[in-house]
């Protein structure tokens, strides 16, 4: 019988992710757009991968459209920003349209090799008020990878570890504790970690989620796959992320 129904749980499995991936291609290639009443908009990054993945790196696009969905309606049910669960775009990071969205979300950036554009739009972006959130990847490794990214972009800057009291932990919801249990295990067993990233003045231009898939909560949010408490912090996080683009 439990051979029977693993058997039945991936069977229903490859529909999913097929329908994932035509509604990806899909909305990239009519270049989707959110709806134009909307207060907030998720731009979803993709960034070049150097060729891995699908679609010249796949990672940038994990659980999307679910994760947006889920987030963004309940992000539109607690607060009062006007959005809808499909407020959400998906932006190349060589692109200037990405000057018209205050949050960027970053999947998987292990797999970063940023361009040469890319450099100089990313600078640009958070020079003039951008705020980005990077998600889903673990392991030392890859974030001594996305340090020596990012030190493409501003030599000078380095991660710094985050502390509870800093404001984006209680922008909206009252944040209770930073050691929080990612839905699942690290590559060399780390624990969830936030990083900043800021400006000469001290401001947070990037908040990093290390060892831990935010976006993988939201996700599967409305299944039973993960526990109730960790899946529903993760909302809170995220919602705190939005606030905070757009309030600093």
């Amino acid at each position: 019988m439990a051979v029977g129904l693993t058997v039945l749980g991936a069977a229903l499995a490859f529909p999913q992710a097929r329908d994932r991936g035509y509604r990806l291609f899909r909305d990239m290639e009519s270049r989707r757009q959110a709806p134009k009443d909307s207060e907030f908009v998720f731009a979803r990054i993709r960034y070049n991968a150097g060729g891995r993945g699908f679609f010249g790196g796949g990672g940038w696009a994990h659980d999307y459209p679910d994760a947006e969905e889920h987030i963004l309606q309940v992000a539109s049910e607690a607060t009062g920003i006007y959005l809808n669960k499909m407020s959400y775009v998906i932006i190349d990071l060589d692109d200037e349209a990405i000057f018209q969205y205050p949050f960027a979300y970053f999947s998987e950036v292990g797999e970063m090799q940023l361009t040469e554009r890319e450099i100089v739009i990313f600078r640009e972006y958070l020079n003039r008020g951008g705020f980005a959130m990077i998600d889903d990847f673990d392991s030392q490794y890859w974030l001594d990878h996305f340090q020596s990214q990012m030190r493409r972009v501003f030599p000078e800057r380095n991660f710094q570890r985050m502390k509870l009291q800093d404001a984006i932990f209680h922008t909206f919801y009252e944040i209770p504790t930073l050691d929080i249990e990612p839905p699942y295990r690290s590559g060399d067993g780390g624990r969830p970690t936030f990083y900043g990233y800021y400006d000469d003045r001290g401001q947070l231009l990037m908040i990093i989620n290390h060892n831990n898939d935010v976006g993988d909560f939201w996700e599967w949010i409305d299944q039973p796959r993960y526990p109730l408490q960790p899946s529903t912090e993760a909302l809170r996080f995220g919602i705190n992320y939005f606030l905070f683009a757009l309030t600093h």
